[in-house]
């Protein structure tokens, strides 16, 4: 805690002064002027534990949408944690598509805010002016420019006489460009808190303080018993909001969530003359390189650096000994030497700051995830059980956050897509550890350059290692996926290795297209392990899977591709289901989604009570993939199961013995080449490996990794989950009615709102573009222009081997859609021409077979 006296700051001209510190108005500490509530209640329709911002939030708009009986439980005070003691930064900028609109929300949420509920906010909007001091960091500026564009936030490049205008006491010696955004600024913390909370107790929600919670006890209903000193409530589902006390809460119910607290410091200086003379308020600056944010506050500046991962402070003894009790209000003591080569960076840039002193240093906990994102959203394995933890940006995230998880509560599915926050991303994987190397690996970086296929190592590899891993980590970049090592490329003697980020084509370039023709020409082997995998068998499996697939359930012996859709007719999931013998199913998922996709259906199960067994077995199974034209011909060696193509059809599923290794064989690739995914034991994955490599070496096998096959599904014109569909899309207007049997008699979950979207018609269509590009190529998101306006946006590229151009799939309007129709594609600050194709650009291997037999070309 910060204490008078303190030790006068070496070798600089700042000065501390007095203790106290104001934001926005408020002090810091200053009593709630709201009192708590003095009754009790017996029963709650939610309670929400935890009077943060974000608590409050959700109590604010699950009242206000008209929910009955919502309960917010604090254990001391509102604000009591993280809340009080945040800088209050508010922006509409973010890296991650739609984590824009939850900013964007809290923005607009907060604007209007003071004028609803008559609680004053102190919401001051200058605008942010993010600073470029070096070409990458330009080129970075240029690569989110892409992806604002079709995106209701404010955004803007602007050049160094523009900064020098809005920011008059910046040292332009170094800067480049700046990522301006309209609208940003910064919002006393307390008074937002007791703004929603006078918001949420007009909507009719009951907060009560302190009522600690002591106990949670699941009850066979779904319903939970929420105890407190005050008495016990009933409640048909708890919100676990409880910032750095979010494990605590959880492990009452035996759960490890994947949080740390960190320590974070800001300075916050007495007036400085040059900043009171000024005739307006100073943007929010964030100085990149210097790696730290820097506004006004008052007549005097507020900064707060994000040191280095080897100089940061995490508050692991939290972790293990748990957060000691009366901890609220607190804060840690400063230390200043941490910070030092970030304050000496702020005094280059804006030298008024030699001469301020310093009235306080705020080192307050903030809760960190592994990857800097918080957890929203229900939680795999325990019933009505919801998160919303882990914000290291709590005040911009809290008003966009309460409004979504209000929204997915009372209409049983998210507003929009948000995977990347999903609770269930992490697993039993997730290890302490792990969780402290992630988390100070992140707060480290929390102002690097952000780059496309980034990769992070730290904490790797984790527990979740696959049984090729040894064998292939020296051949190939590995990327991560949900735990898991996965060859994204290999490389050869001589060649460029190891993860060398970019914005435009790099070392990964020549491999990856040298893995292509390996598959389209010879035979190559992938290792698919990561794939979430799911058996459920029972007497009403098979009913359980008509009513949540949109497709008809496969026979016996074969496999399909479904898709789970929510009630309002939008892709949930994306799985493959293989009938292996009568009312047992092998179901598969990508990596990213594997507890995404258990949660779903097993609440489904428990909604319908059917009479199913579900089991995860993920990391059970190792799965191999073998495709291209001498995939029979390697795989027919090792068999005694006849491959040929009138016996082992397409999409057909069989066990056999390869190599004497029993697996369960699919035809399937995700390459549309001749292939199979092979799936057996883990234990058997090396064995497995070494049998198909030897035998294919007369047909010159070899690996391949993600990169190619992401190049080749692309060719093929497969969809993917996460890309061309999620919750933000239907099955029709991503080219999906293939897979969507609205004739099937079951009444599937999202039937009825598919058929009335089919009867409005469609407002966009998914198409496959082809662009002439130089050195750089589609990723996804990025603007589709047309006549000089944003119209679409791509939703993933590659750059084709076969044509040597880039191509990408793009949401575009339905009168855009048509083959031959032209638009561009901003990429990297620059609009390239780009043409709508005739889908696939490369036949699958399945499809030239049929046309081969008809006699076609």
């Amino acid at each position: 805690m910060f204490r008078p006296g303190a030790q006068r700051l070496r070798r600089l001209p700042l000065r501390r002064r007095a203790q106290t510190v104001s934001l926005g108005g408020e002090q810091l500490g200053e009593k709630s002027p709201l009192s708590p509530e003095t009754q009790w209640k017996d029963r709650a329709e939610t309670v929400i534990i935890g009077g943060g911002c974000v608590g409050v939030s959700l109590a604010y708009h699950l009242a206000k949408a008209g929910m009955k009986d919502v309960v917010l439980l604090e254990k001391s005070e509102l604000t009591a944690g993280s809340t009080w003691h945040a800088a209050g930064l508010t922006t509409y900028f973010h890296p991650g598509i739609n984590l824009k609109k939850i900013h964007y929300d809290s923005i607009k949420l907060y604007e209007k805010l003071e004028e609803e509920t008559g609680q004053v906010v102190g919401f001051h909007q200058p605008g942010s002016i993010r600073i470029a001091t070096t070409p990458v960091r330009v080129d970075e500026f240029k690569y989110q420019m892409t992806r604002t564009g079709w995106h209701a936030t404010e955004q803007y490049i602007i050049e160094p006489e523009k900064i020098q205008e809005m920011f008059p006491l910046l040292n332009m010696s170094k800067v480049l460009a700046g990522l301006y955004n309209p609208g940003d600024g910064h919002i006393d913390p307390y008074s937002l808190t007791m703004a929603l909370a006078a918001g949420a107790r007009k909507y009719g929600a009951f907060l009560k303080y302190p009522a600690p919670v002591t106990s949670l006890k699941p009850r066979s209903d779904g319903t939970w018993e929420v105890e407190t000193p005050q008495g016990s409530m009933r409640a048909n589902r708890i919100v676990n909001a409880a910032g750095f006390w979010a494990r605590e809460v959880g492990k009452m119910i035996g759960l490890e969530h994947a949080l740390i607290p960190v320590q974070h410091q800001y300075v916050v200086t007495s007036t400085i003359p040059e900043v009171k003379a000024l005739k307006r308020e100073l943007p929010v600056l964030r100085d990149l390189e210097g790696s730290y944010y820097l506004r006004q506050e008052r007549d005097g500046l507020l900064f707060g650096p994000y040191e280095s991962q080897e100089k940061m402070k995490l508050q692991d003894s939290w972790v293990t000994n748990g957060v000691p009790p009366g901890f609220g209000k607190e804060l840690f003591e400063s230390d200043f030497d941490r910070i030092m080569e970030h304050v000496e960076a702020a005094m280059e840039m804006v030298p008024v700051l030699k001469k301020a002193d310093i009235i306080n240093i705020v080192n307050g906990p903030i809760t960190y995830s592994p990857d800097i994102l918080p957890m929203v959203g229900p939680h795999q394995g325990v019933r009505n059980y919801w998160v919303a933890i882990g914000f290291g940006y709590g005040i911009i995230h809290a008003g966009g956050v309460g409004k979504y998880l209000s929204d997915w509560i009372l209409h049983g599915e998210p507003p929009f897509d948000l995977i990347e926050l999903d609770p269930n991303r992490y697993g039993k994987w997730t290890t302490t550890q792990y969780t402290e190397a992630k988390a100070r690996e992140s707060y480290g970086f929390n102002n690097i350059v952000s780059f496309p296929k980034e990769e992070r190592f730290a904490g790797r590899p984790t527990e979740r290692v696959g049984g090729l891993y040894s064998t292939l980590e020296s051949k190939c970049s590995m990327g991560f996926h949900a735990g898991w090592e996965q060859p994204h490329w290999f490389y050869k003697p001589g060649q460029d290795t190891q993860y060398k980020p970019s914005f435009r084509r790099t070392n990964w370039f020549e491999p990856v297209g040298s893995e292509y023709k390996q598959v389209m020409q010879r035979v190559g082997v992938i290792d698919l392990s990561p794939f979430g995998k799911f058996n459920i068998k029972g007497q009403d499996s098979v009913k359980l899977l008509d009513y949540v697939f949109a497709n008809v359930i496969p026979k016996v012996g074969f496999t399909n591709i479904s898709h789970m859709l929510t009630p309002k007719g939008r892709v949930y999931a994306e799985l493959t289901v293989s009938h292996q013998s009568p009312g047992e199913f092998l179901l598969i998922t990508g990596s990213g989604s594997e507890l995404h996709d258990l949660r779903w259906i097993e609440e489904e199960a428990i909604k319908g009570r059917y009479d199913v067994e579900i089991r995860n077995i993920t990391d059970e199974l190792g799965v191999l993939g073998i495709a291209g034209p001498h995939a029979r011909k390697v795989l027919q060696k090792l068999t005694s199961e006849d491959l040929s193509d009138d016996v082992f059809k397409f999409l057909q599923t069989k066990s056999l013995n390869v190599s004497n290794i029993p697996v369960t064989a699919t035809r399937i690739s995700y390459t549309g080449e001749l292939g199979w995914e092979l799936y057996h034991r883990q234990e058997d994955s090396s064995a497995l490996y070494d049998a198909i490599m030897s035998a294919g070496q007369e047909e010159g096998i070899d690996n391949f990794g993600t990169y190619a096959m992401n190049a080749l599904r692309l060719e093929k014109a497969f969809r993917a989950w996460g890309s061309e569909m999620n919750c933000d899309t239907n099955p029709l207007e991503a080219g999906l009615e293939y897979f969507v049997k609205l004739n099937k008699p079951a009444d599937f979950i999202g039937k009825q709102a598919l058929k009335q979207i089919k009867a409005k018609g469609l407002k966009r269509r998914l198409v496959c573009l082809t662009l002439a590009t130089d050195d750089v190529d589609p990723e996804g998101n990025e603007s589709i222009w047309y006549d000089g306006k944003v119209v679409g946006n791509t939703t993933s590229g590659s750059y084709s081997y076969s044509i040597q151009k880039s191509l990408a799939f793009a949401y575009v309007p339905v009168e855009l859609s048509k083959v031959g129709q032209q638009v561009e594609v901003e990429l990297l600050g620059k609009n390239y021409p780009a043409v709508v194709i005739q889908e696939p650009l490369v036949l699958t291997e399945p499809a030239r077979n049929r046309l081969q037999k008809k006699g076609g070309k």
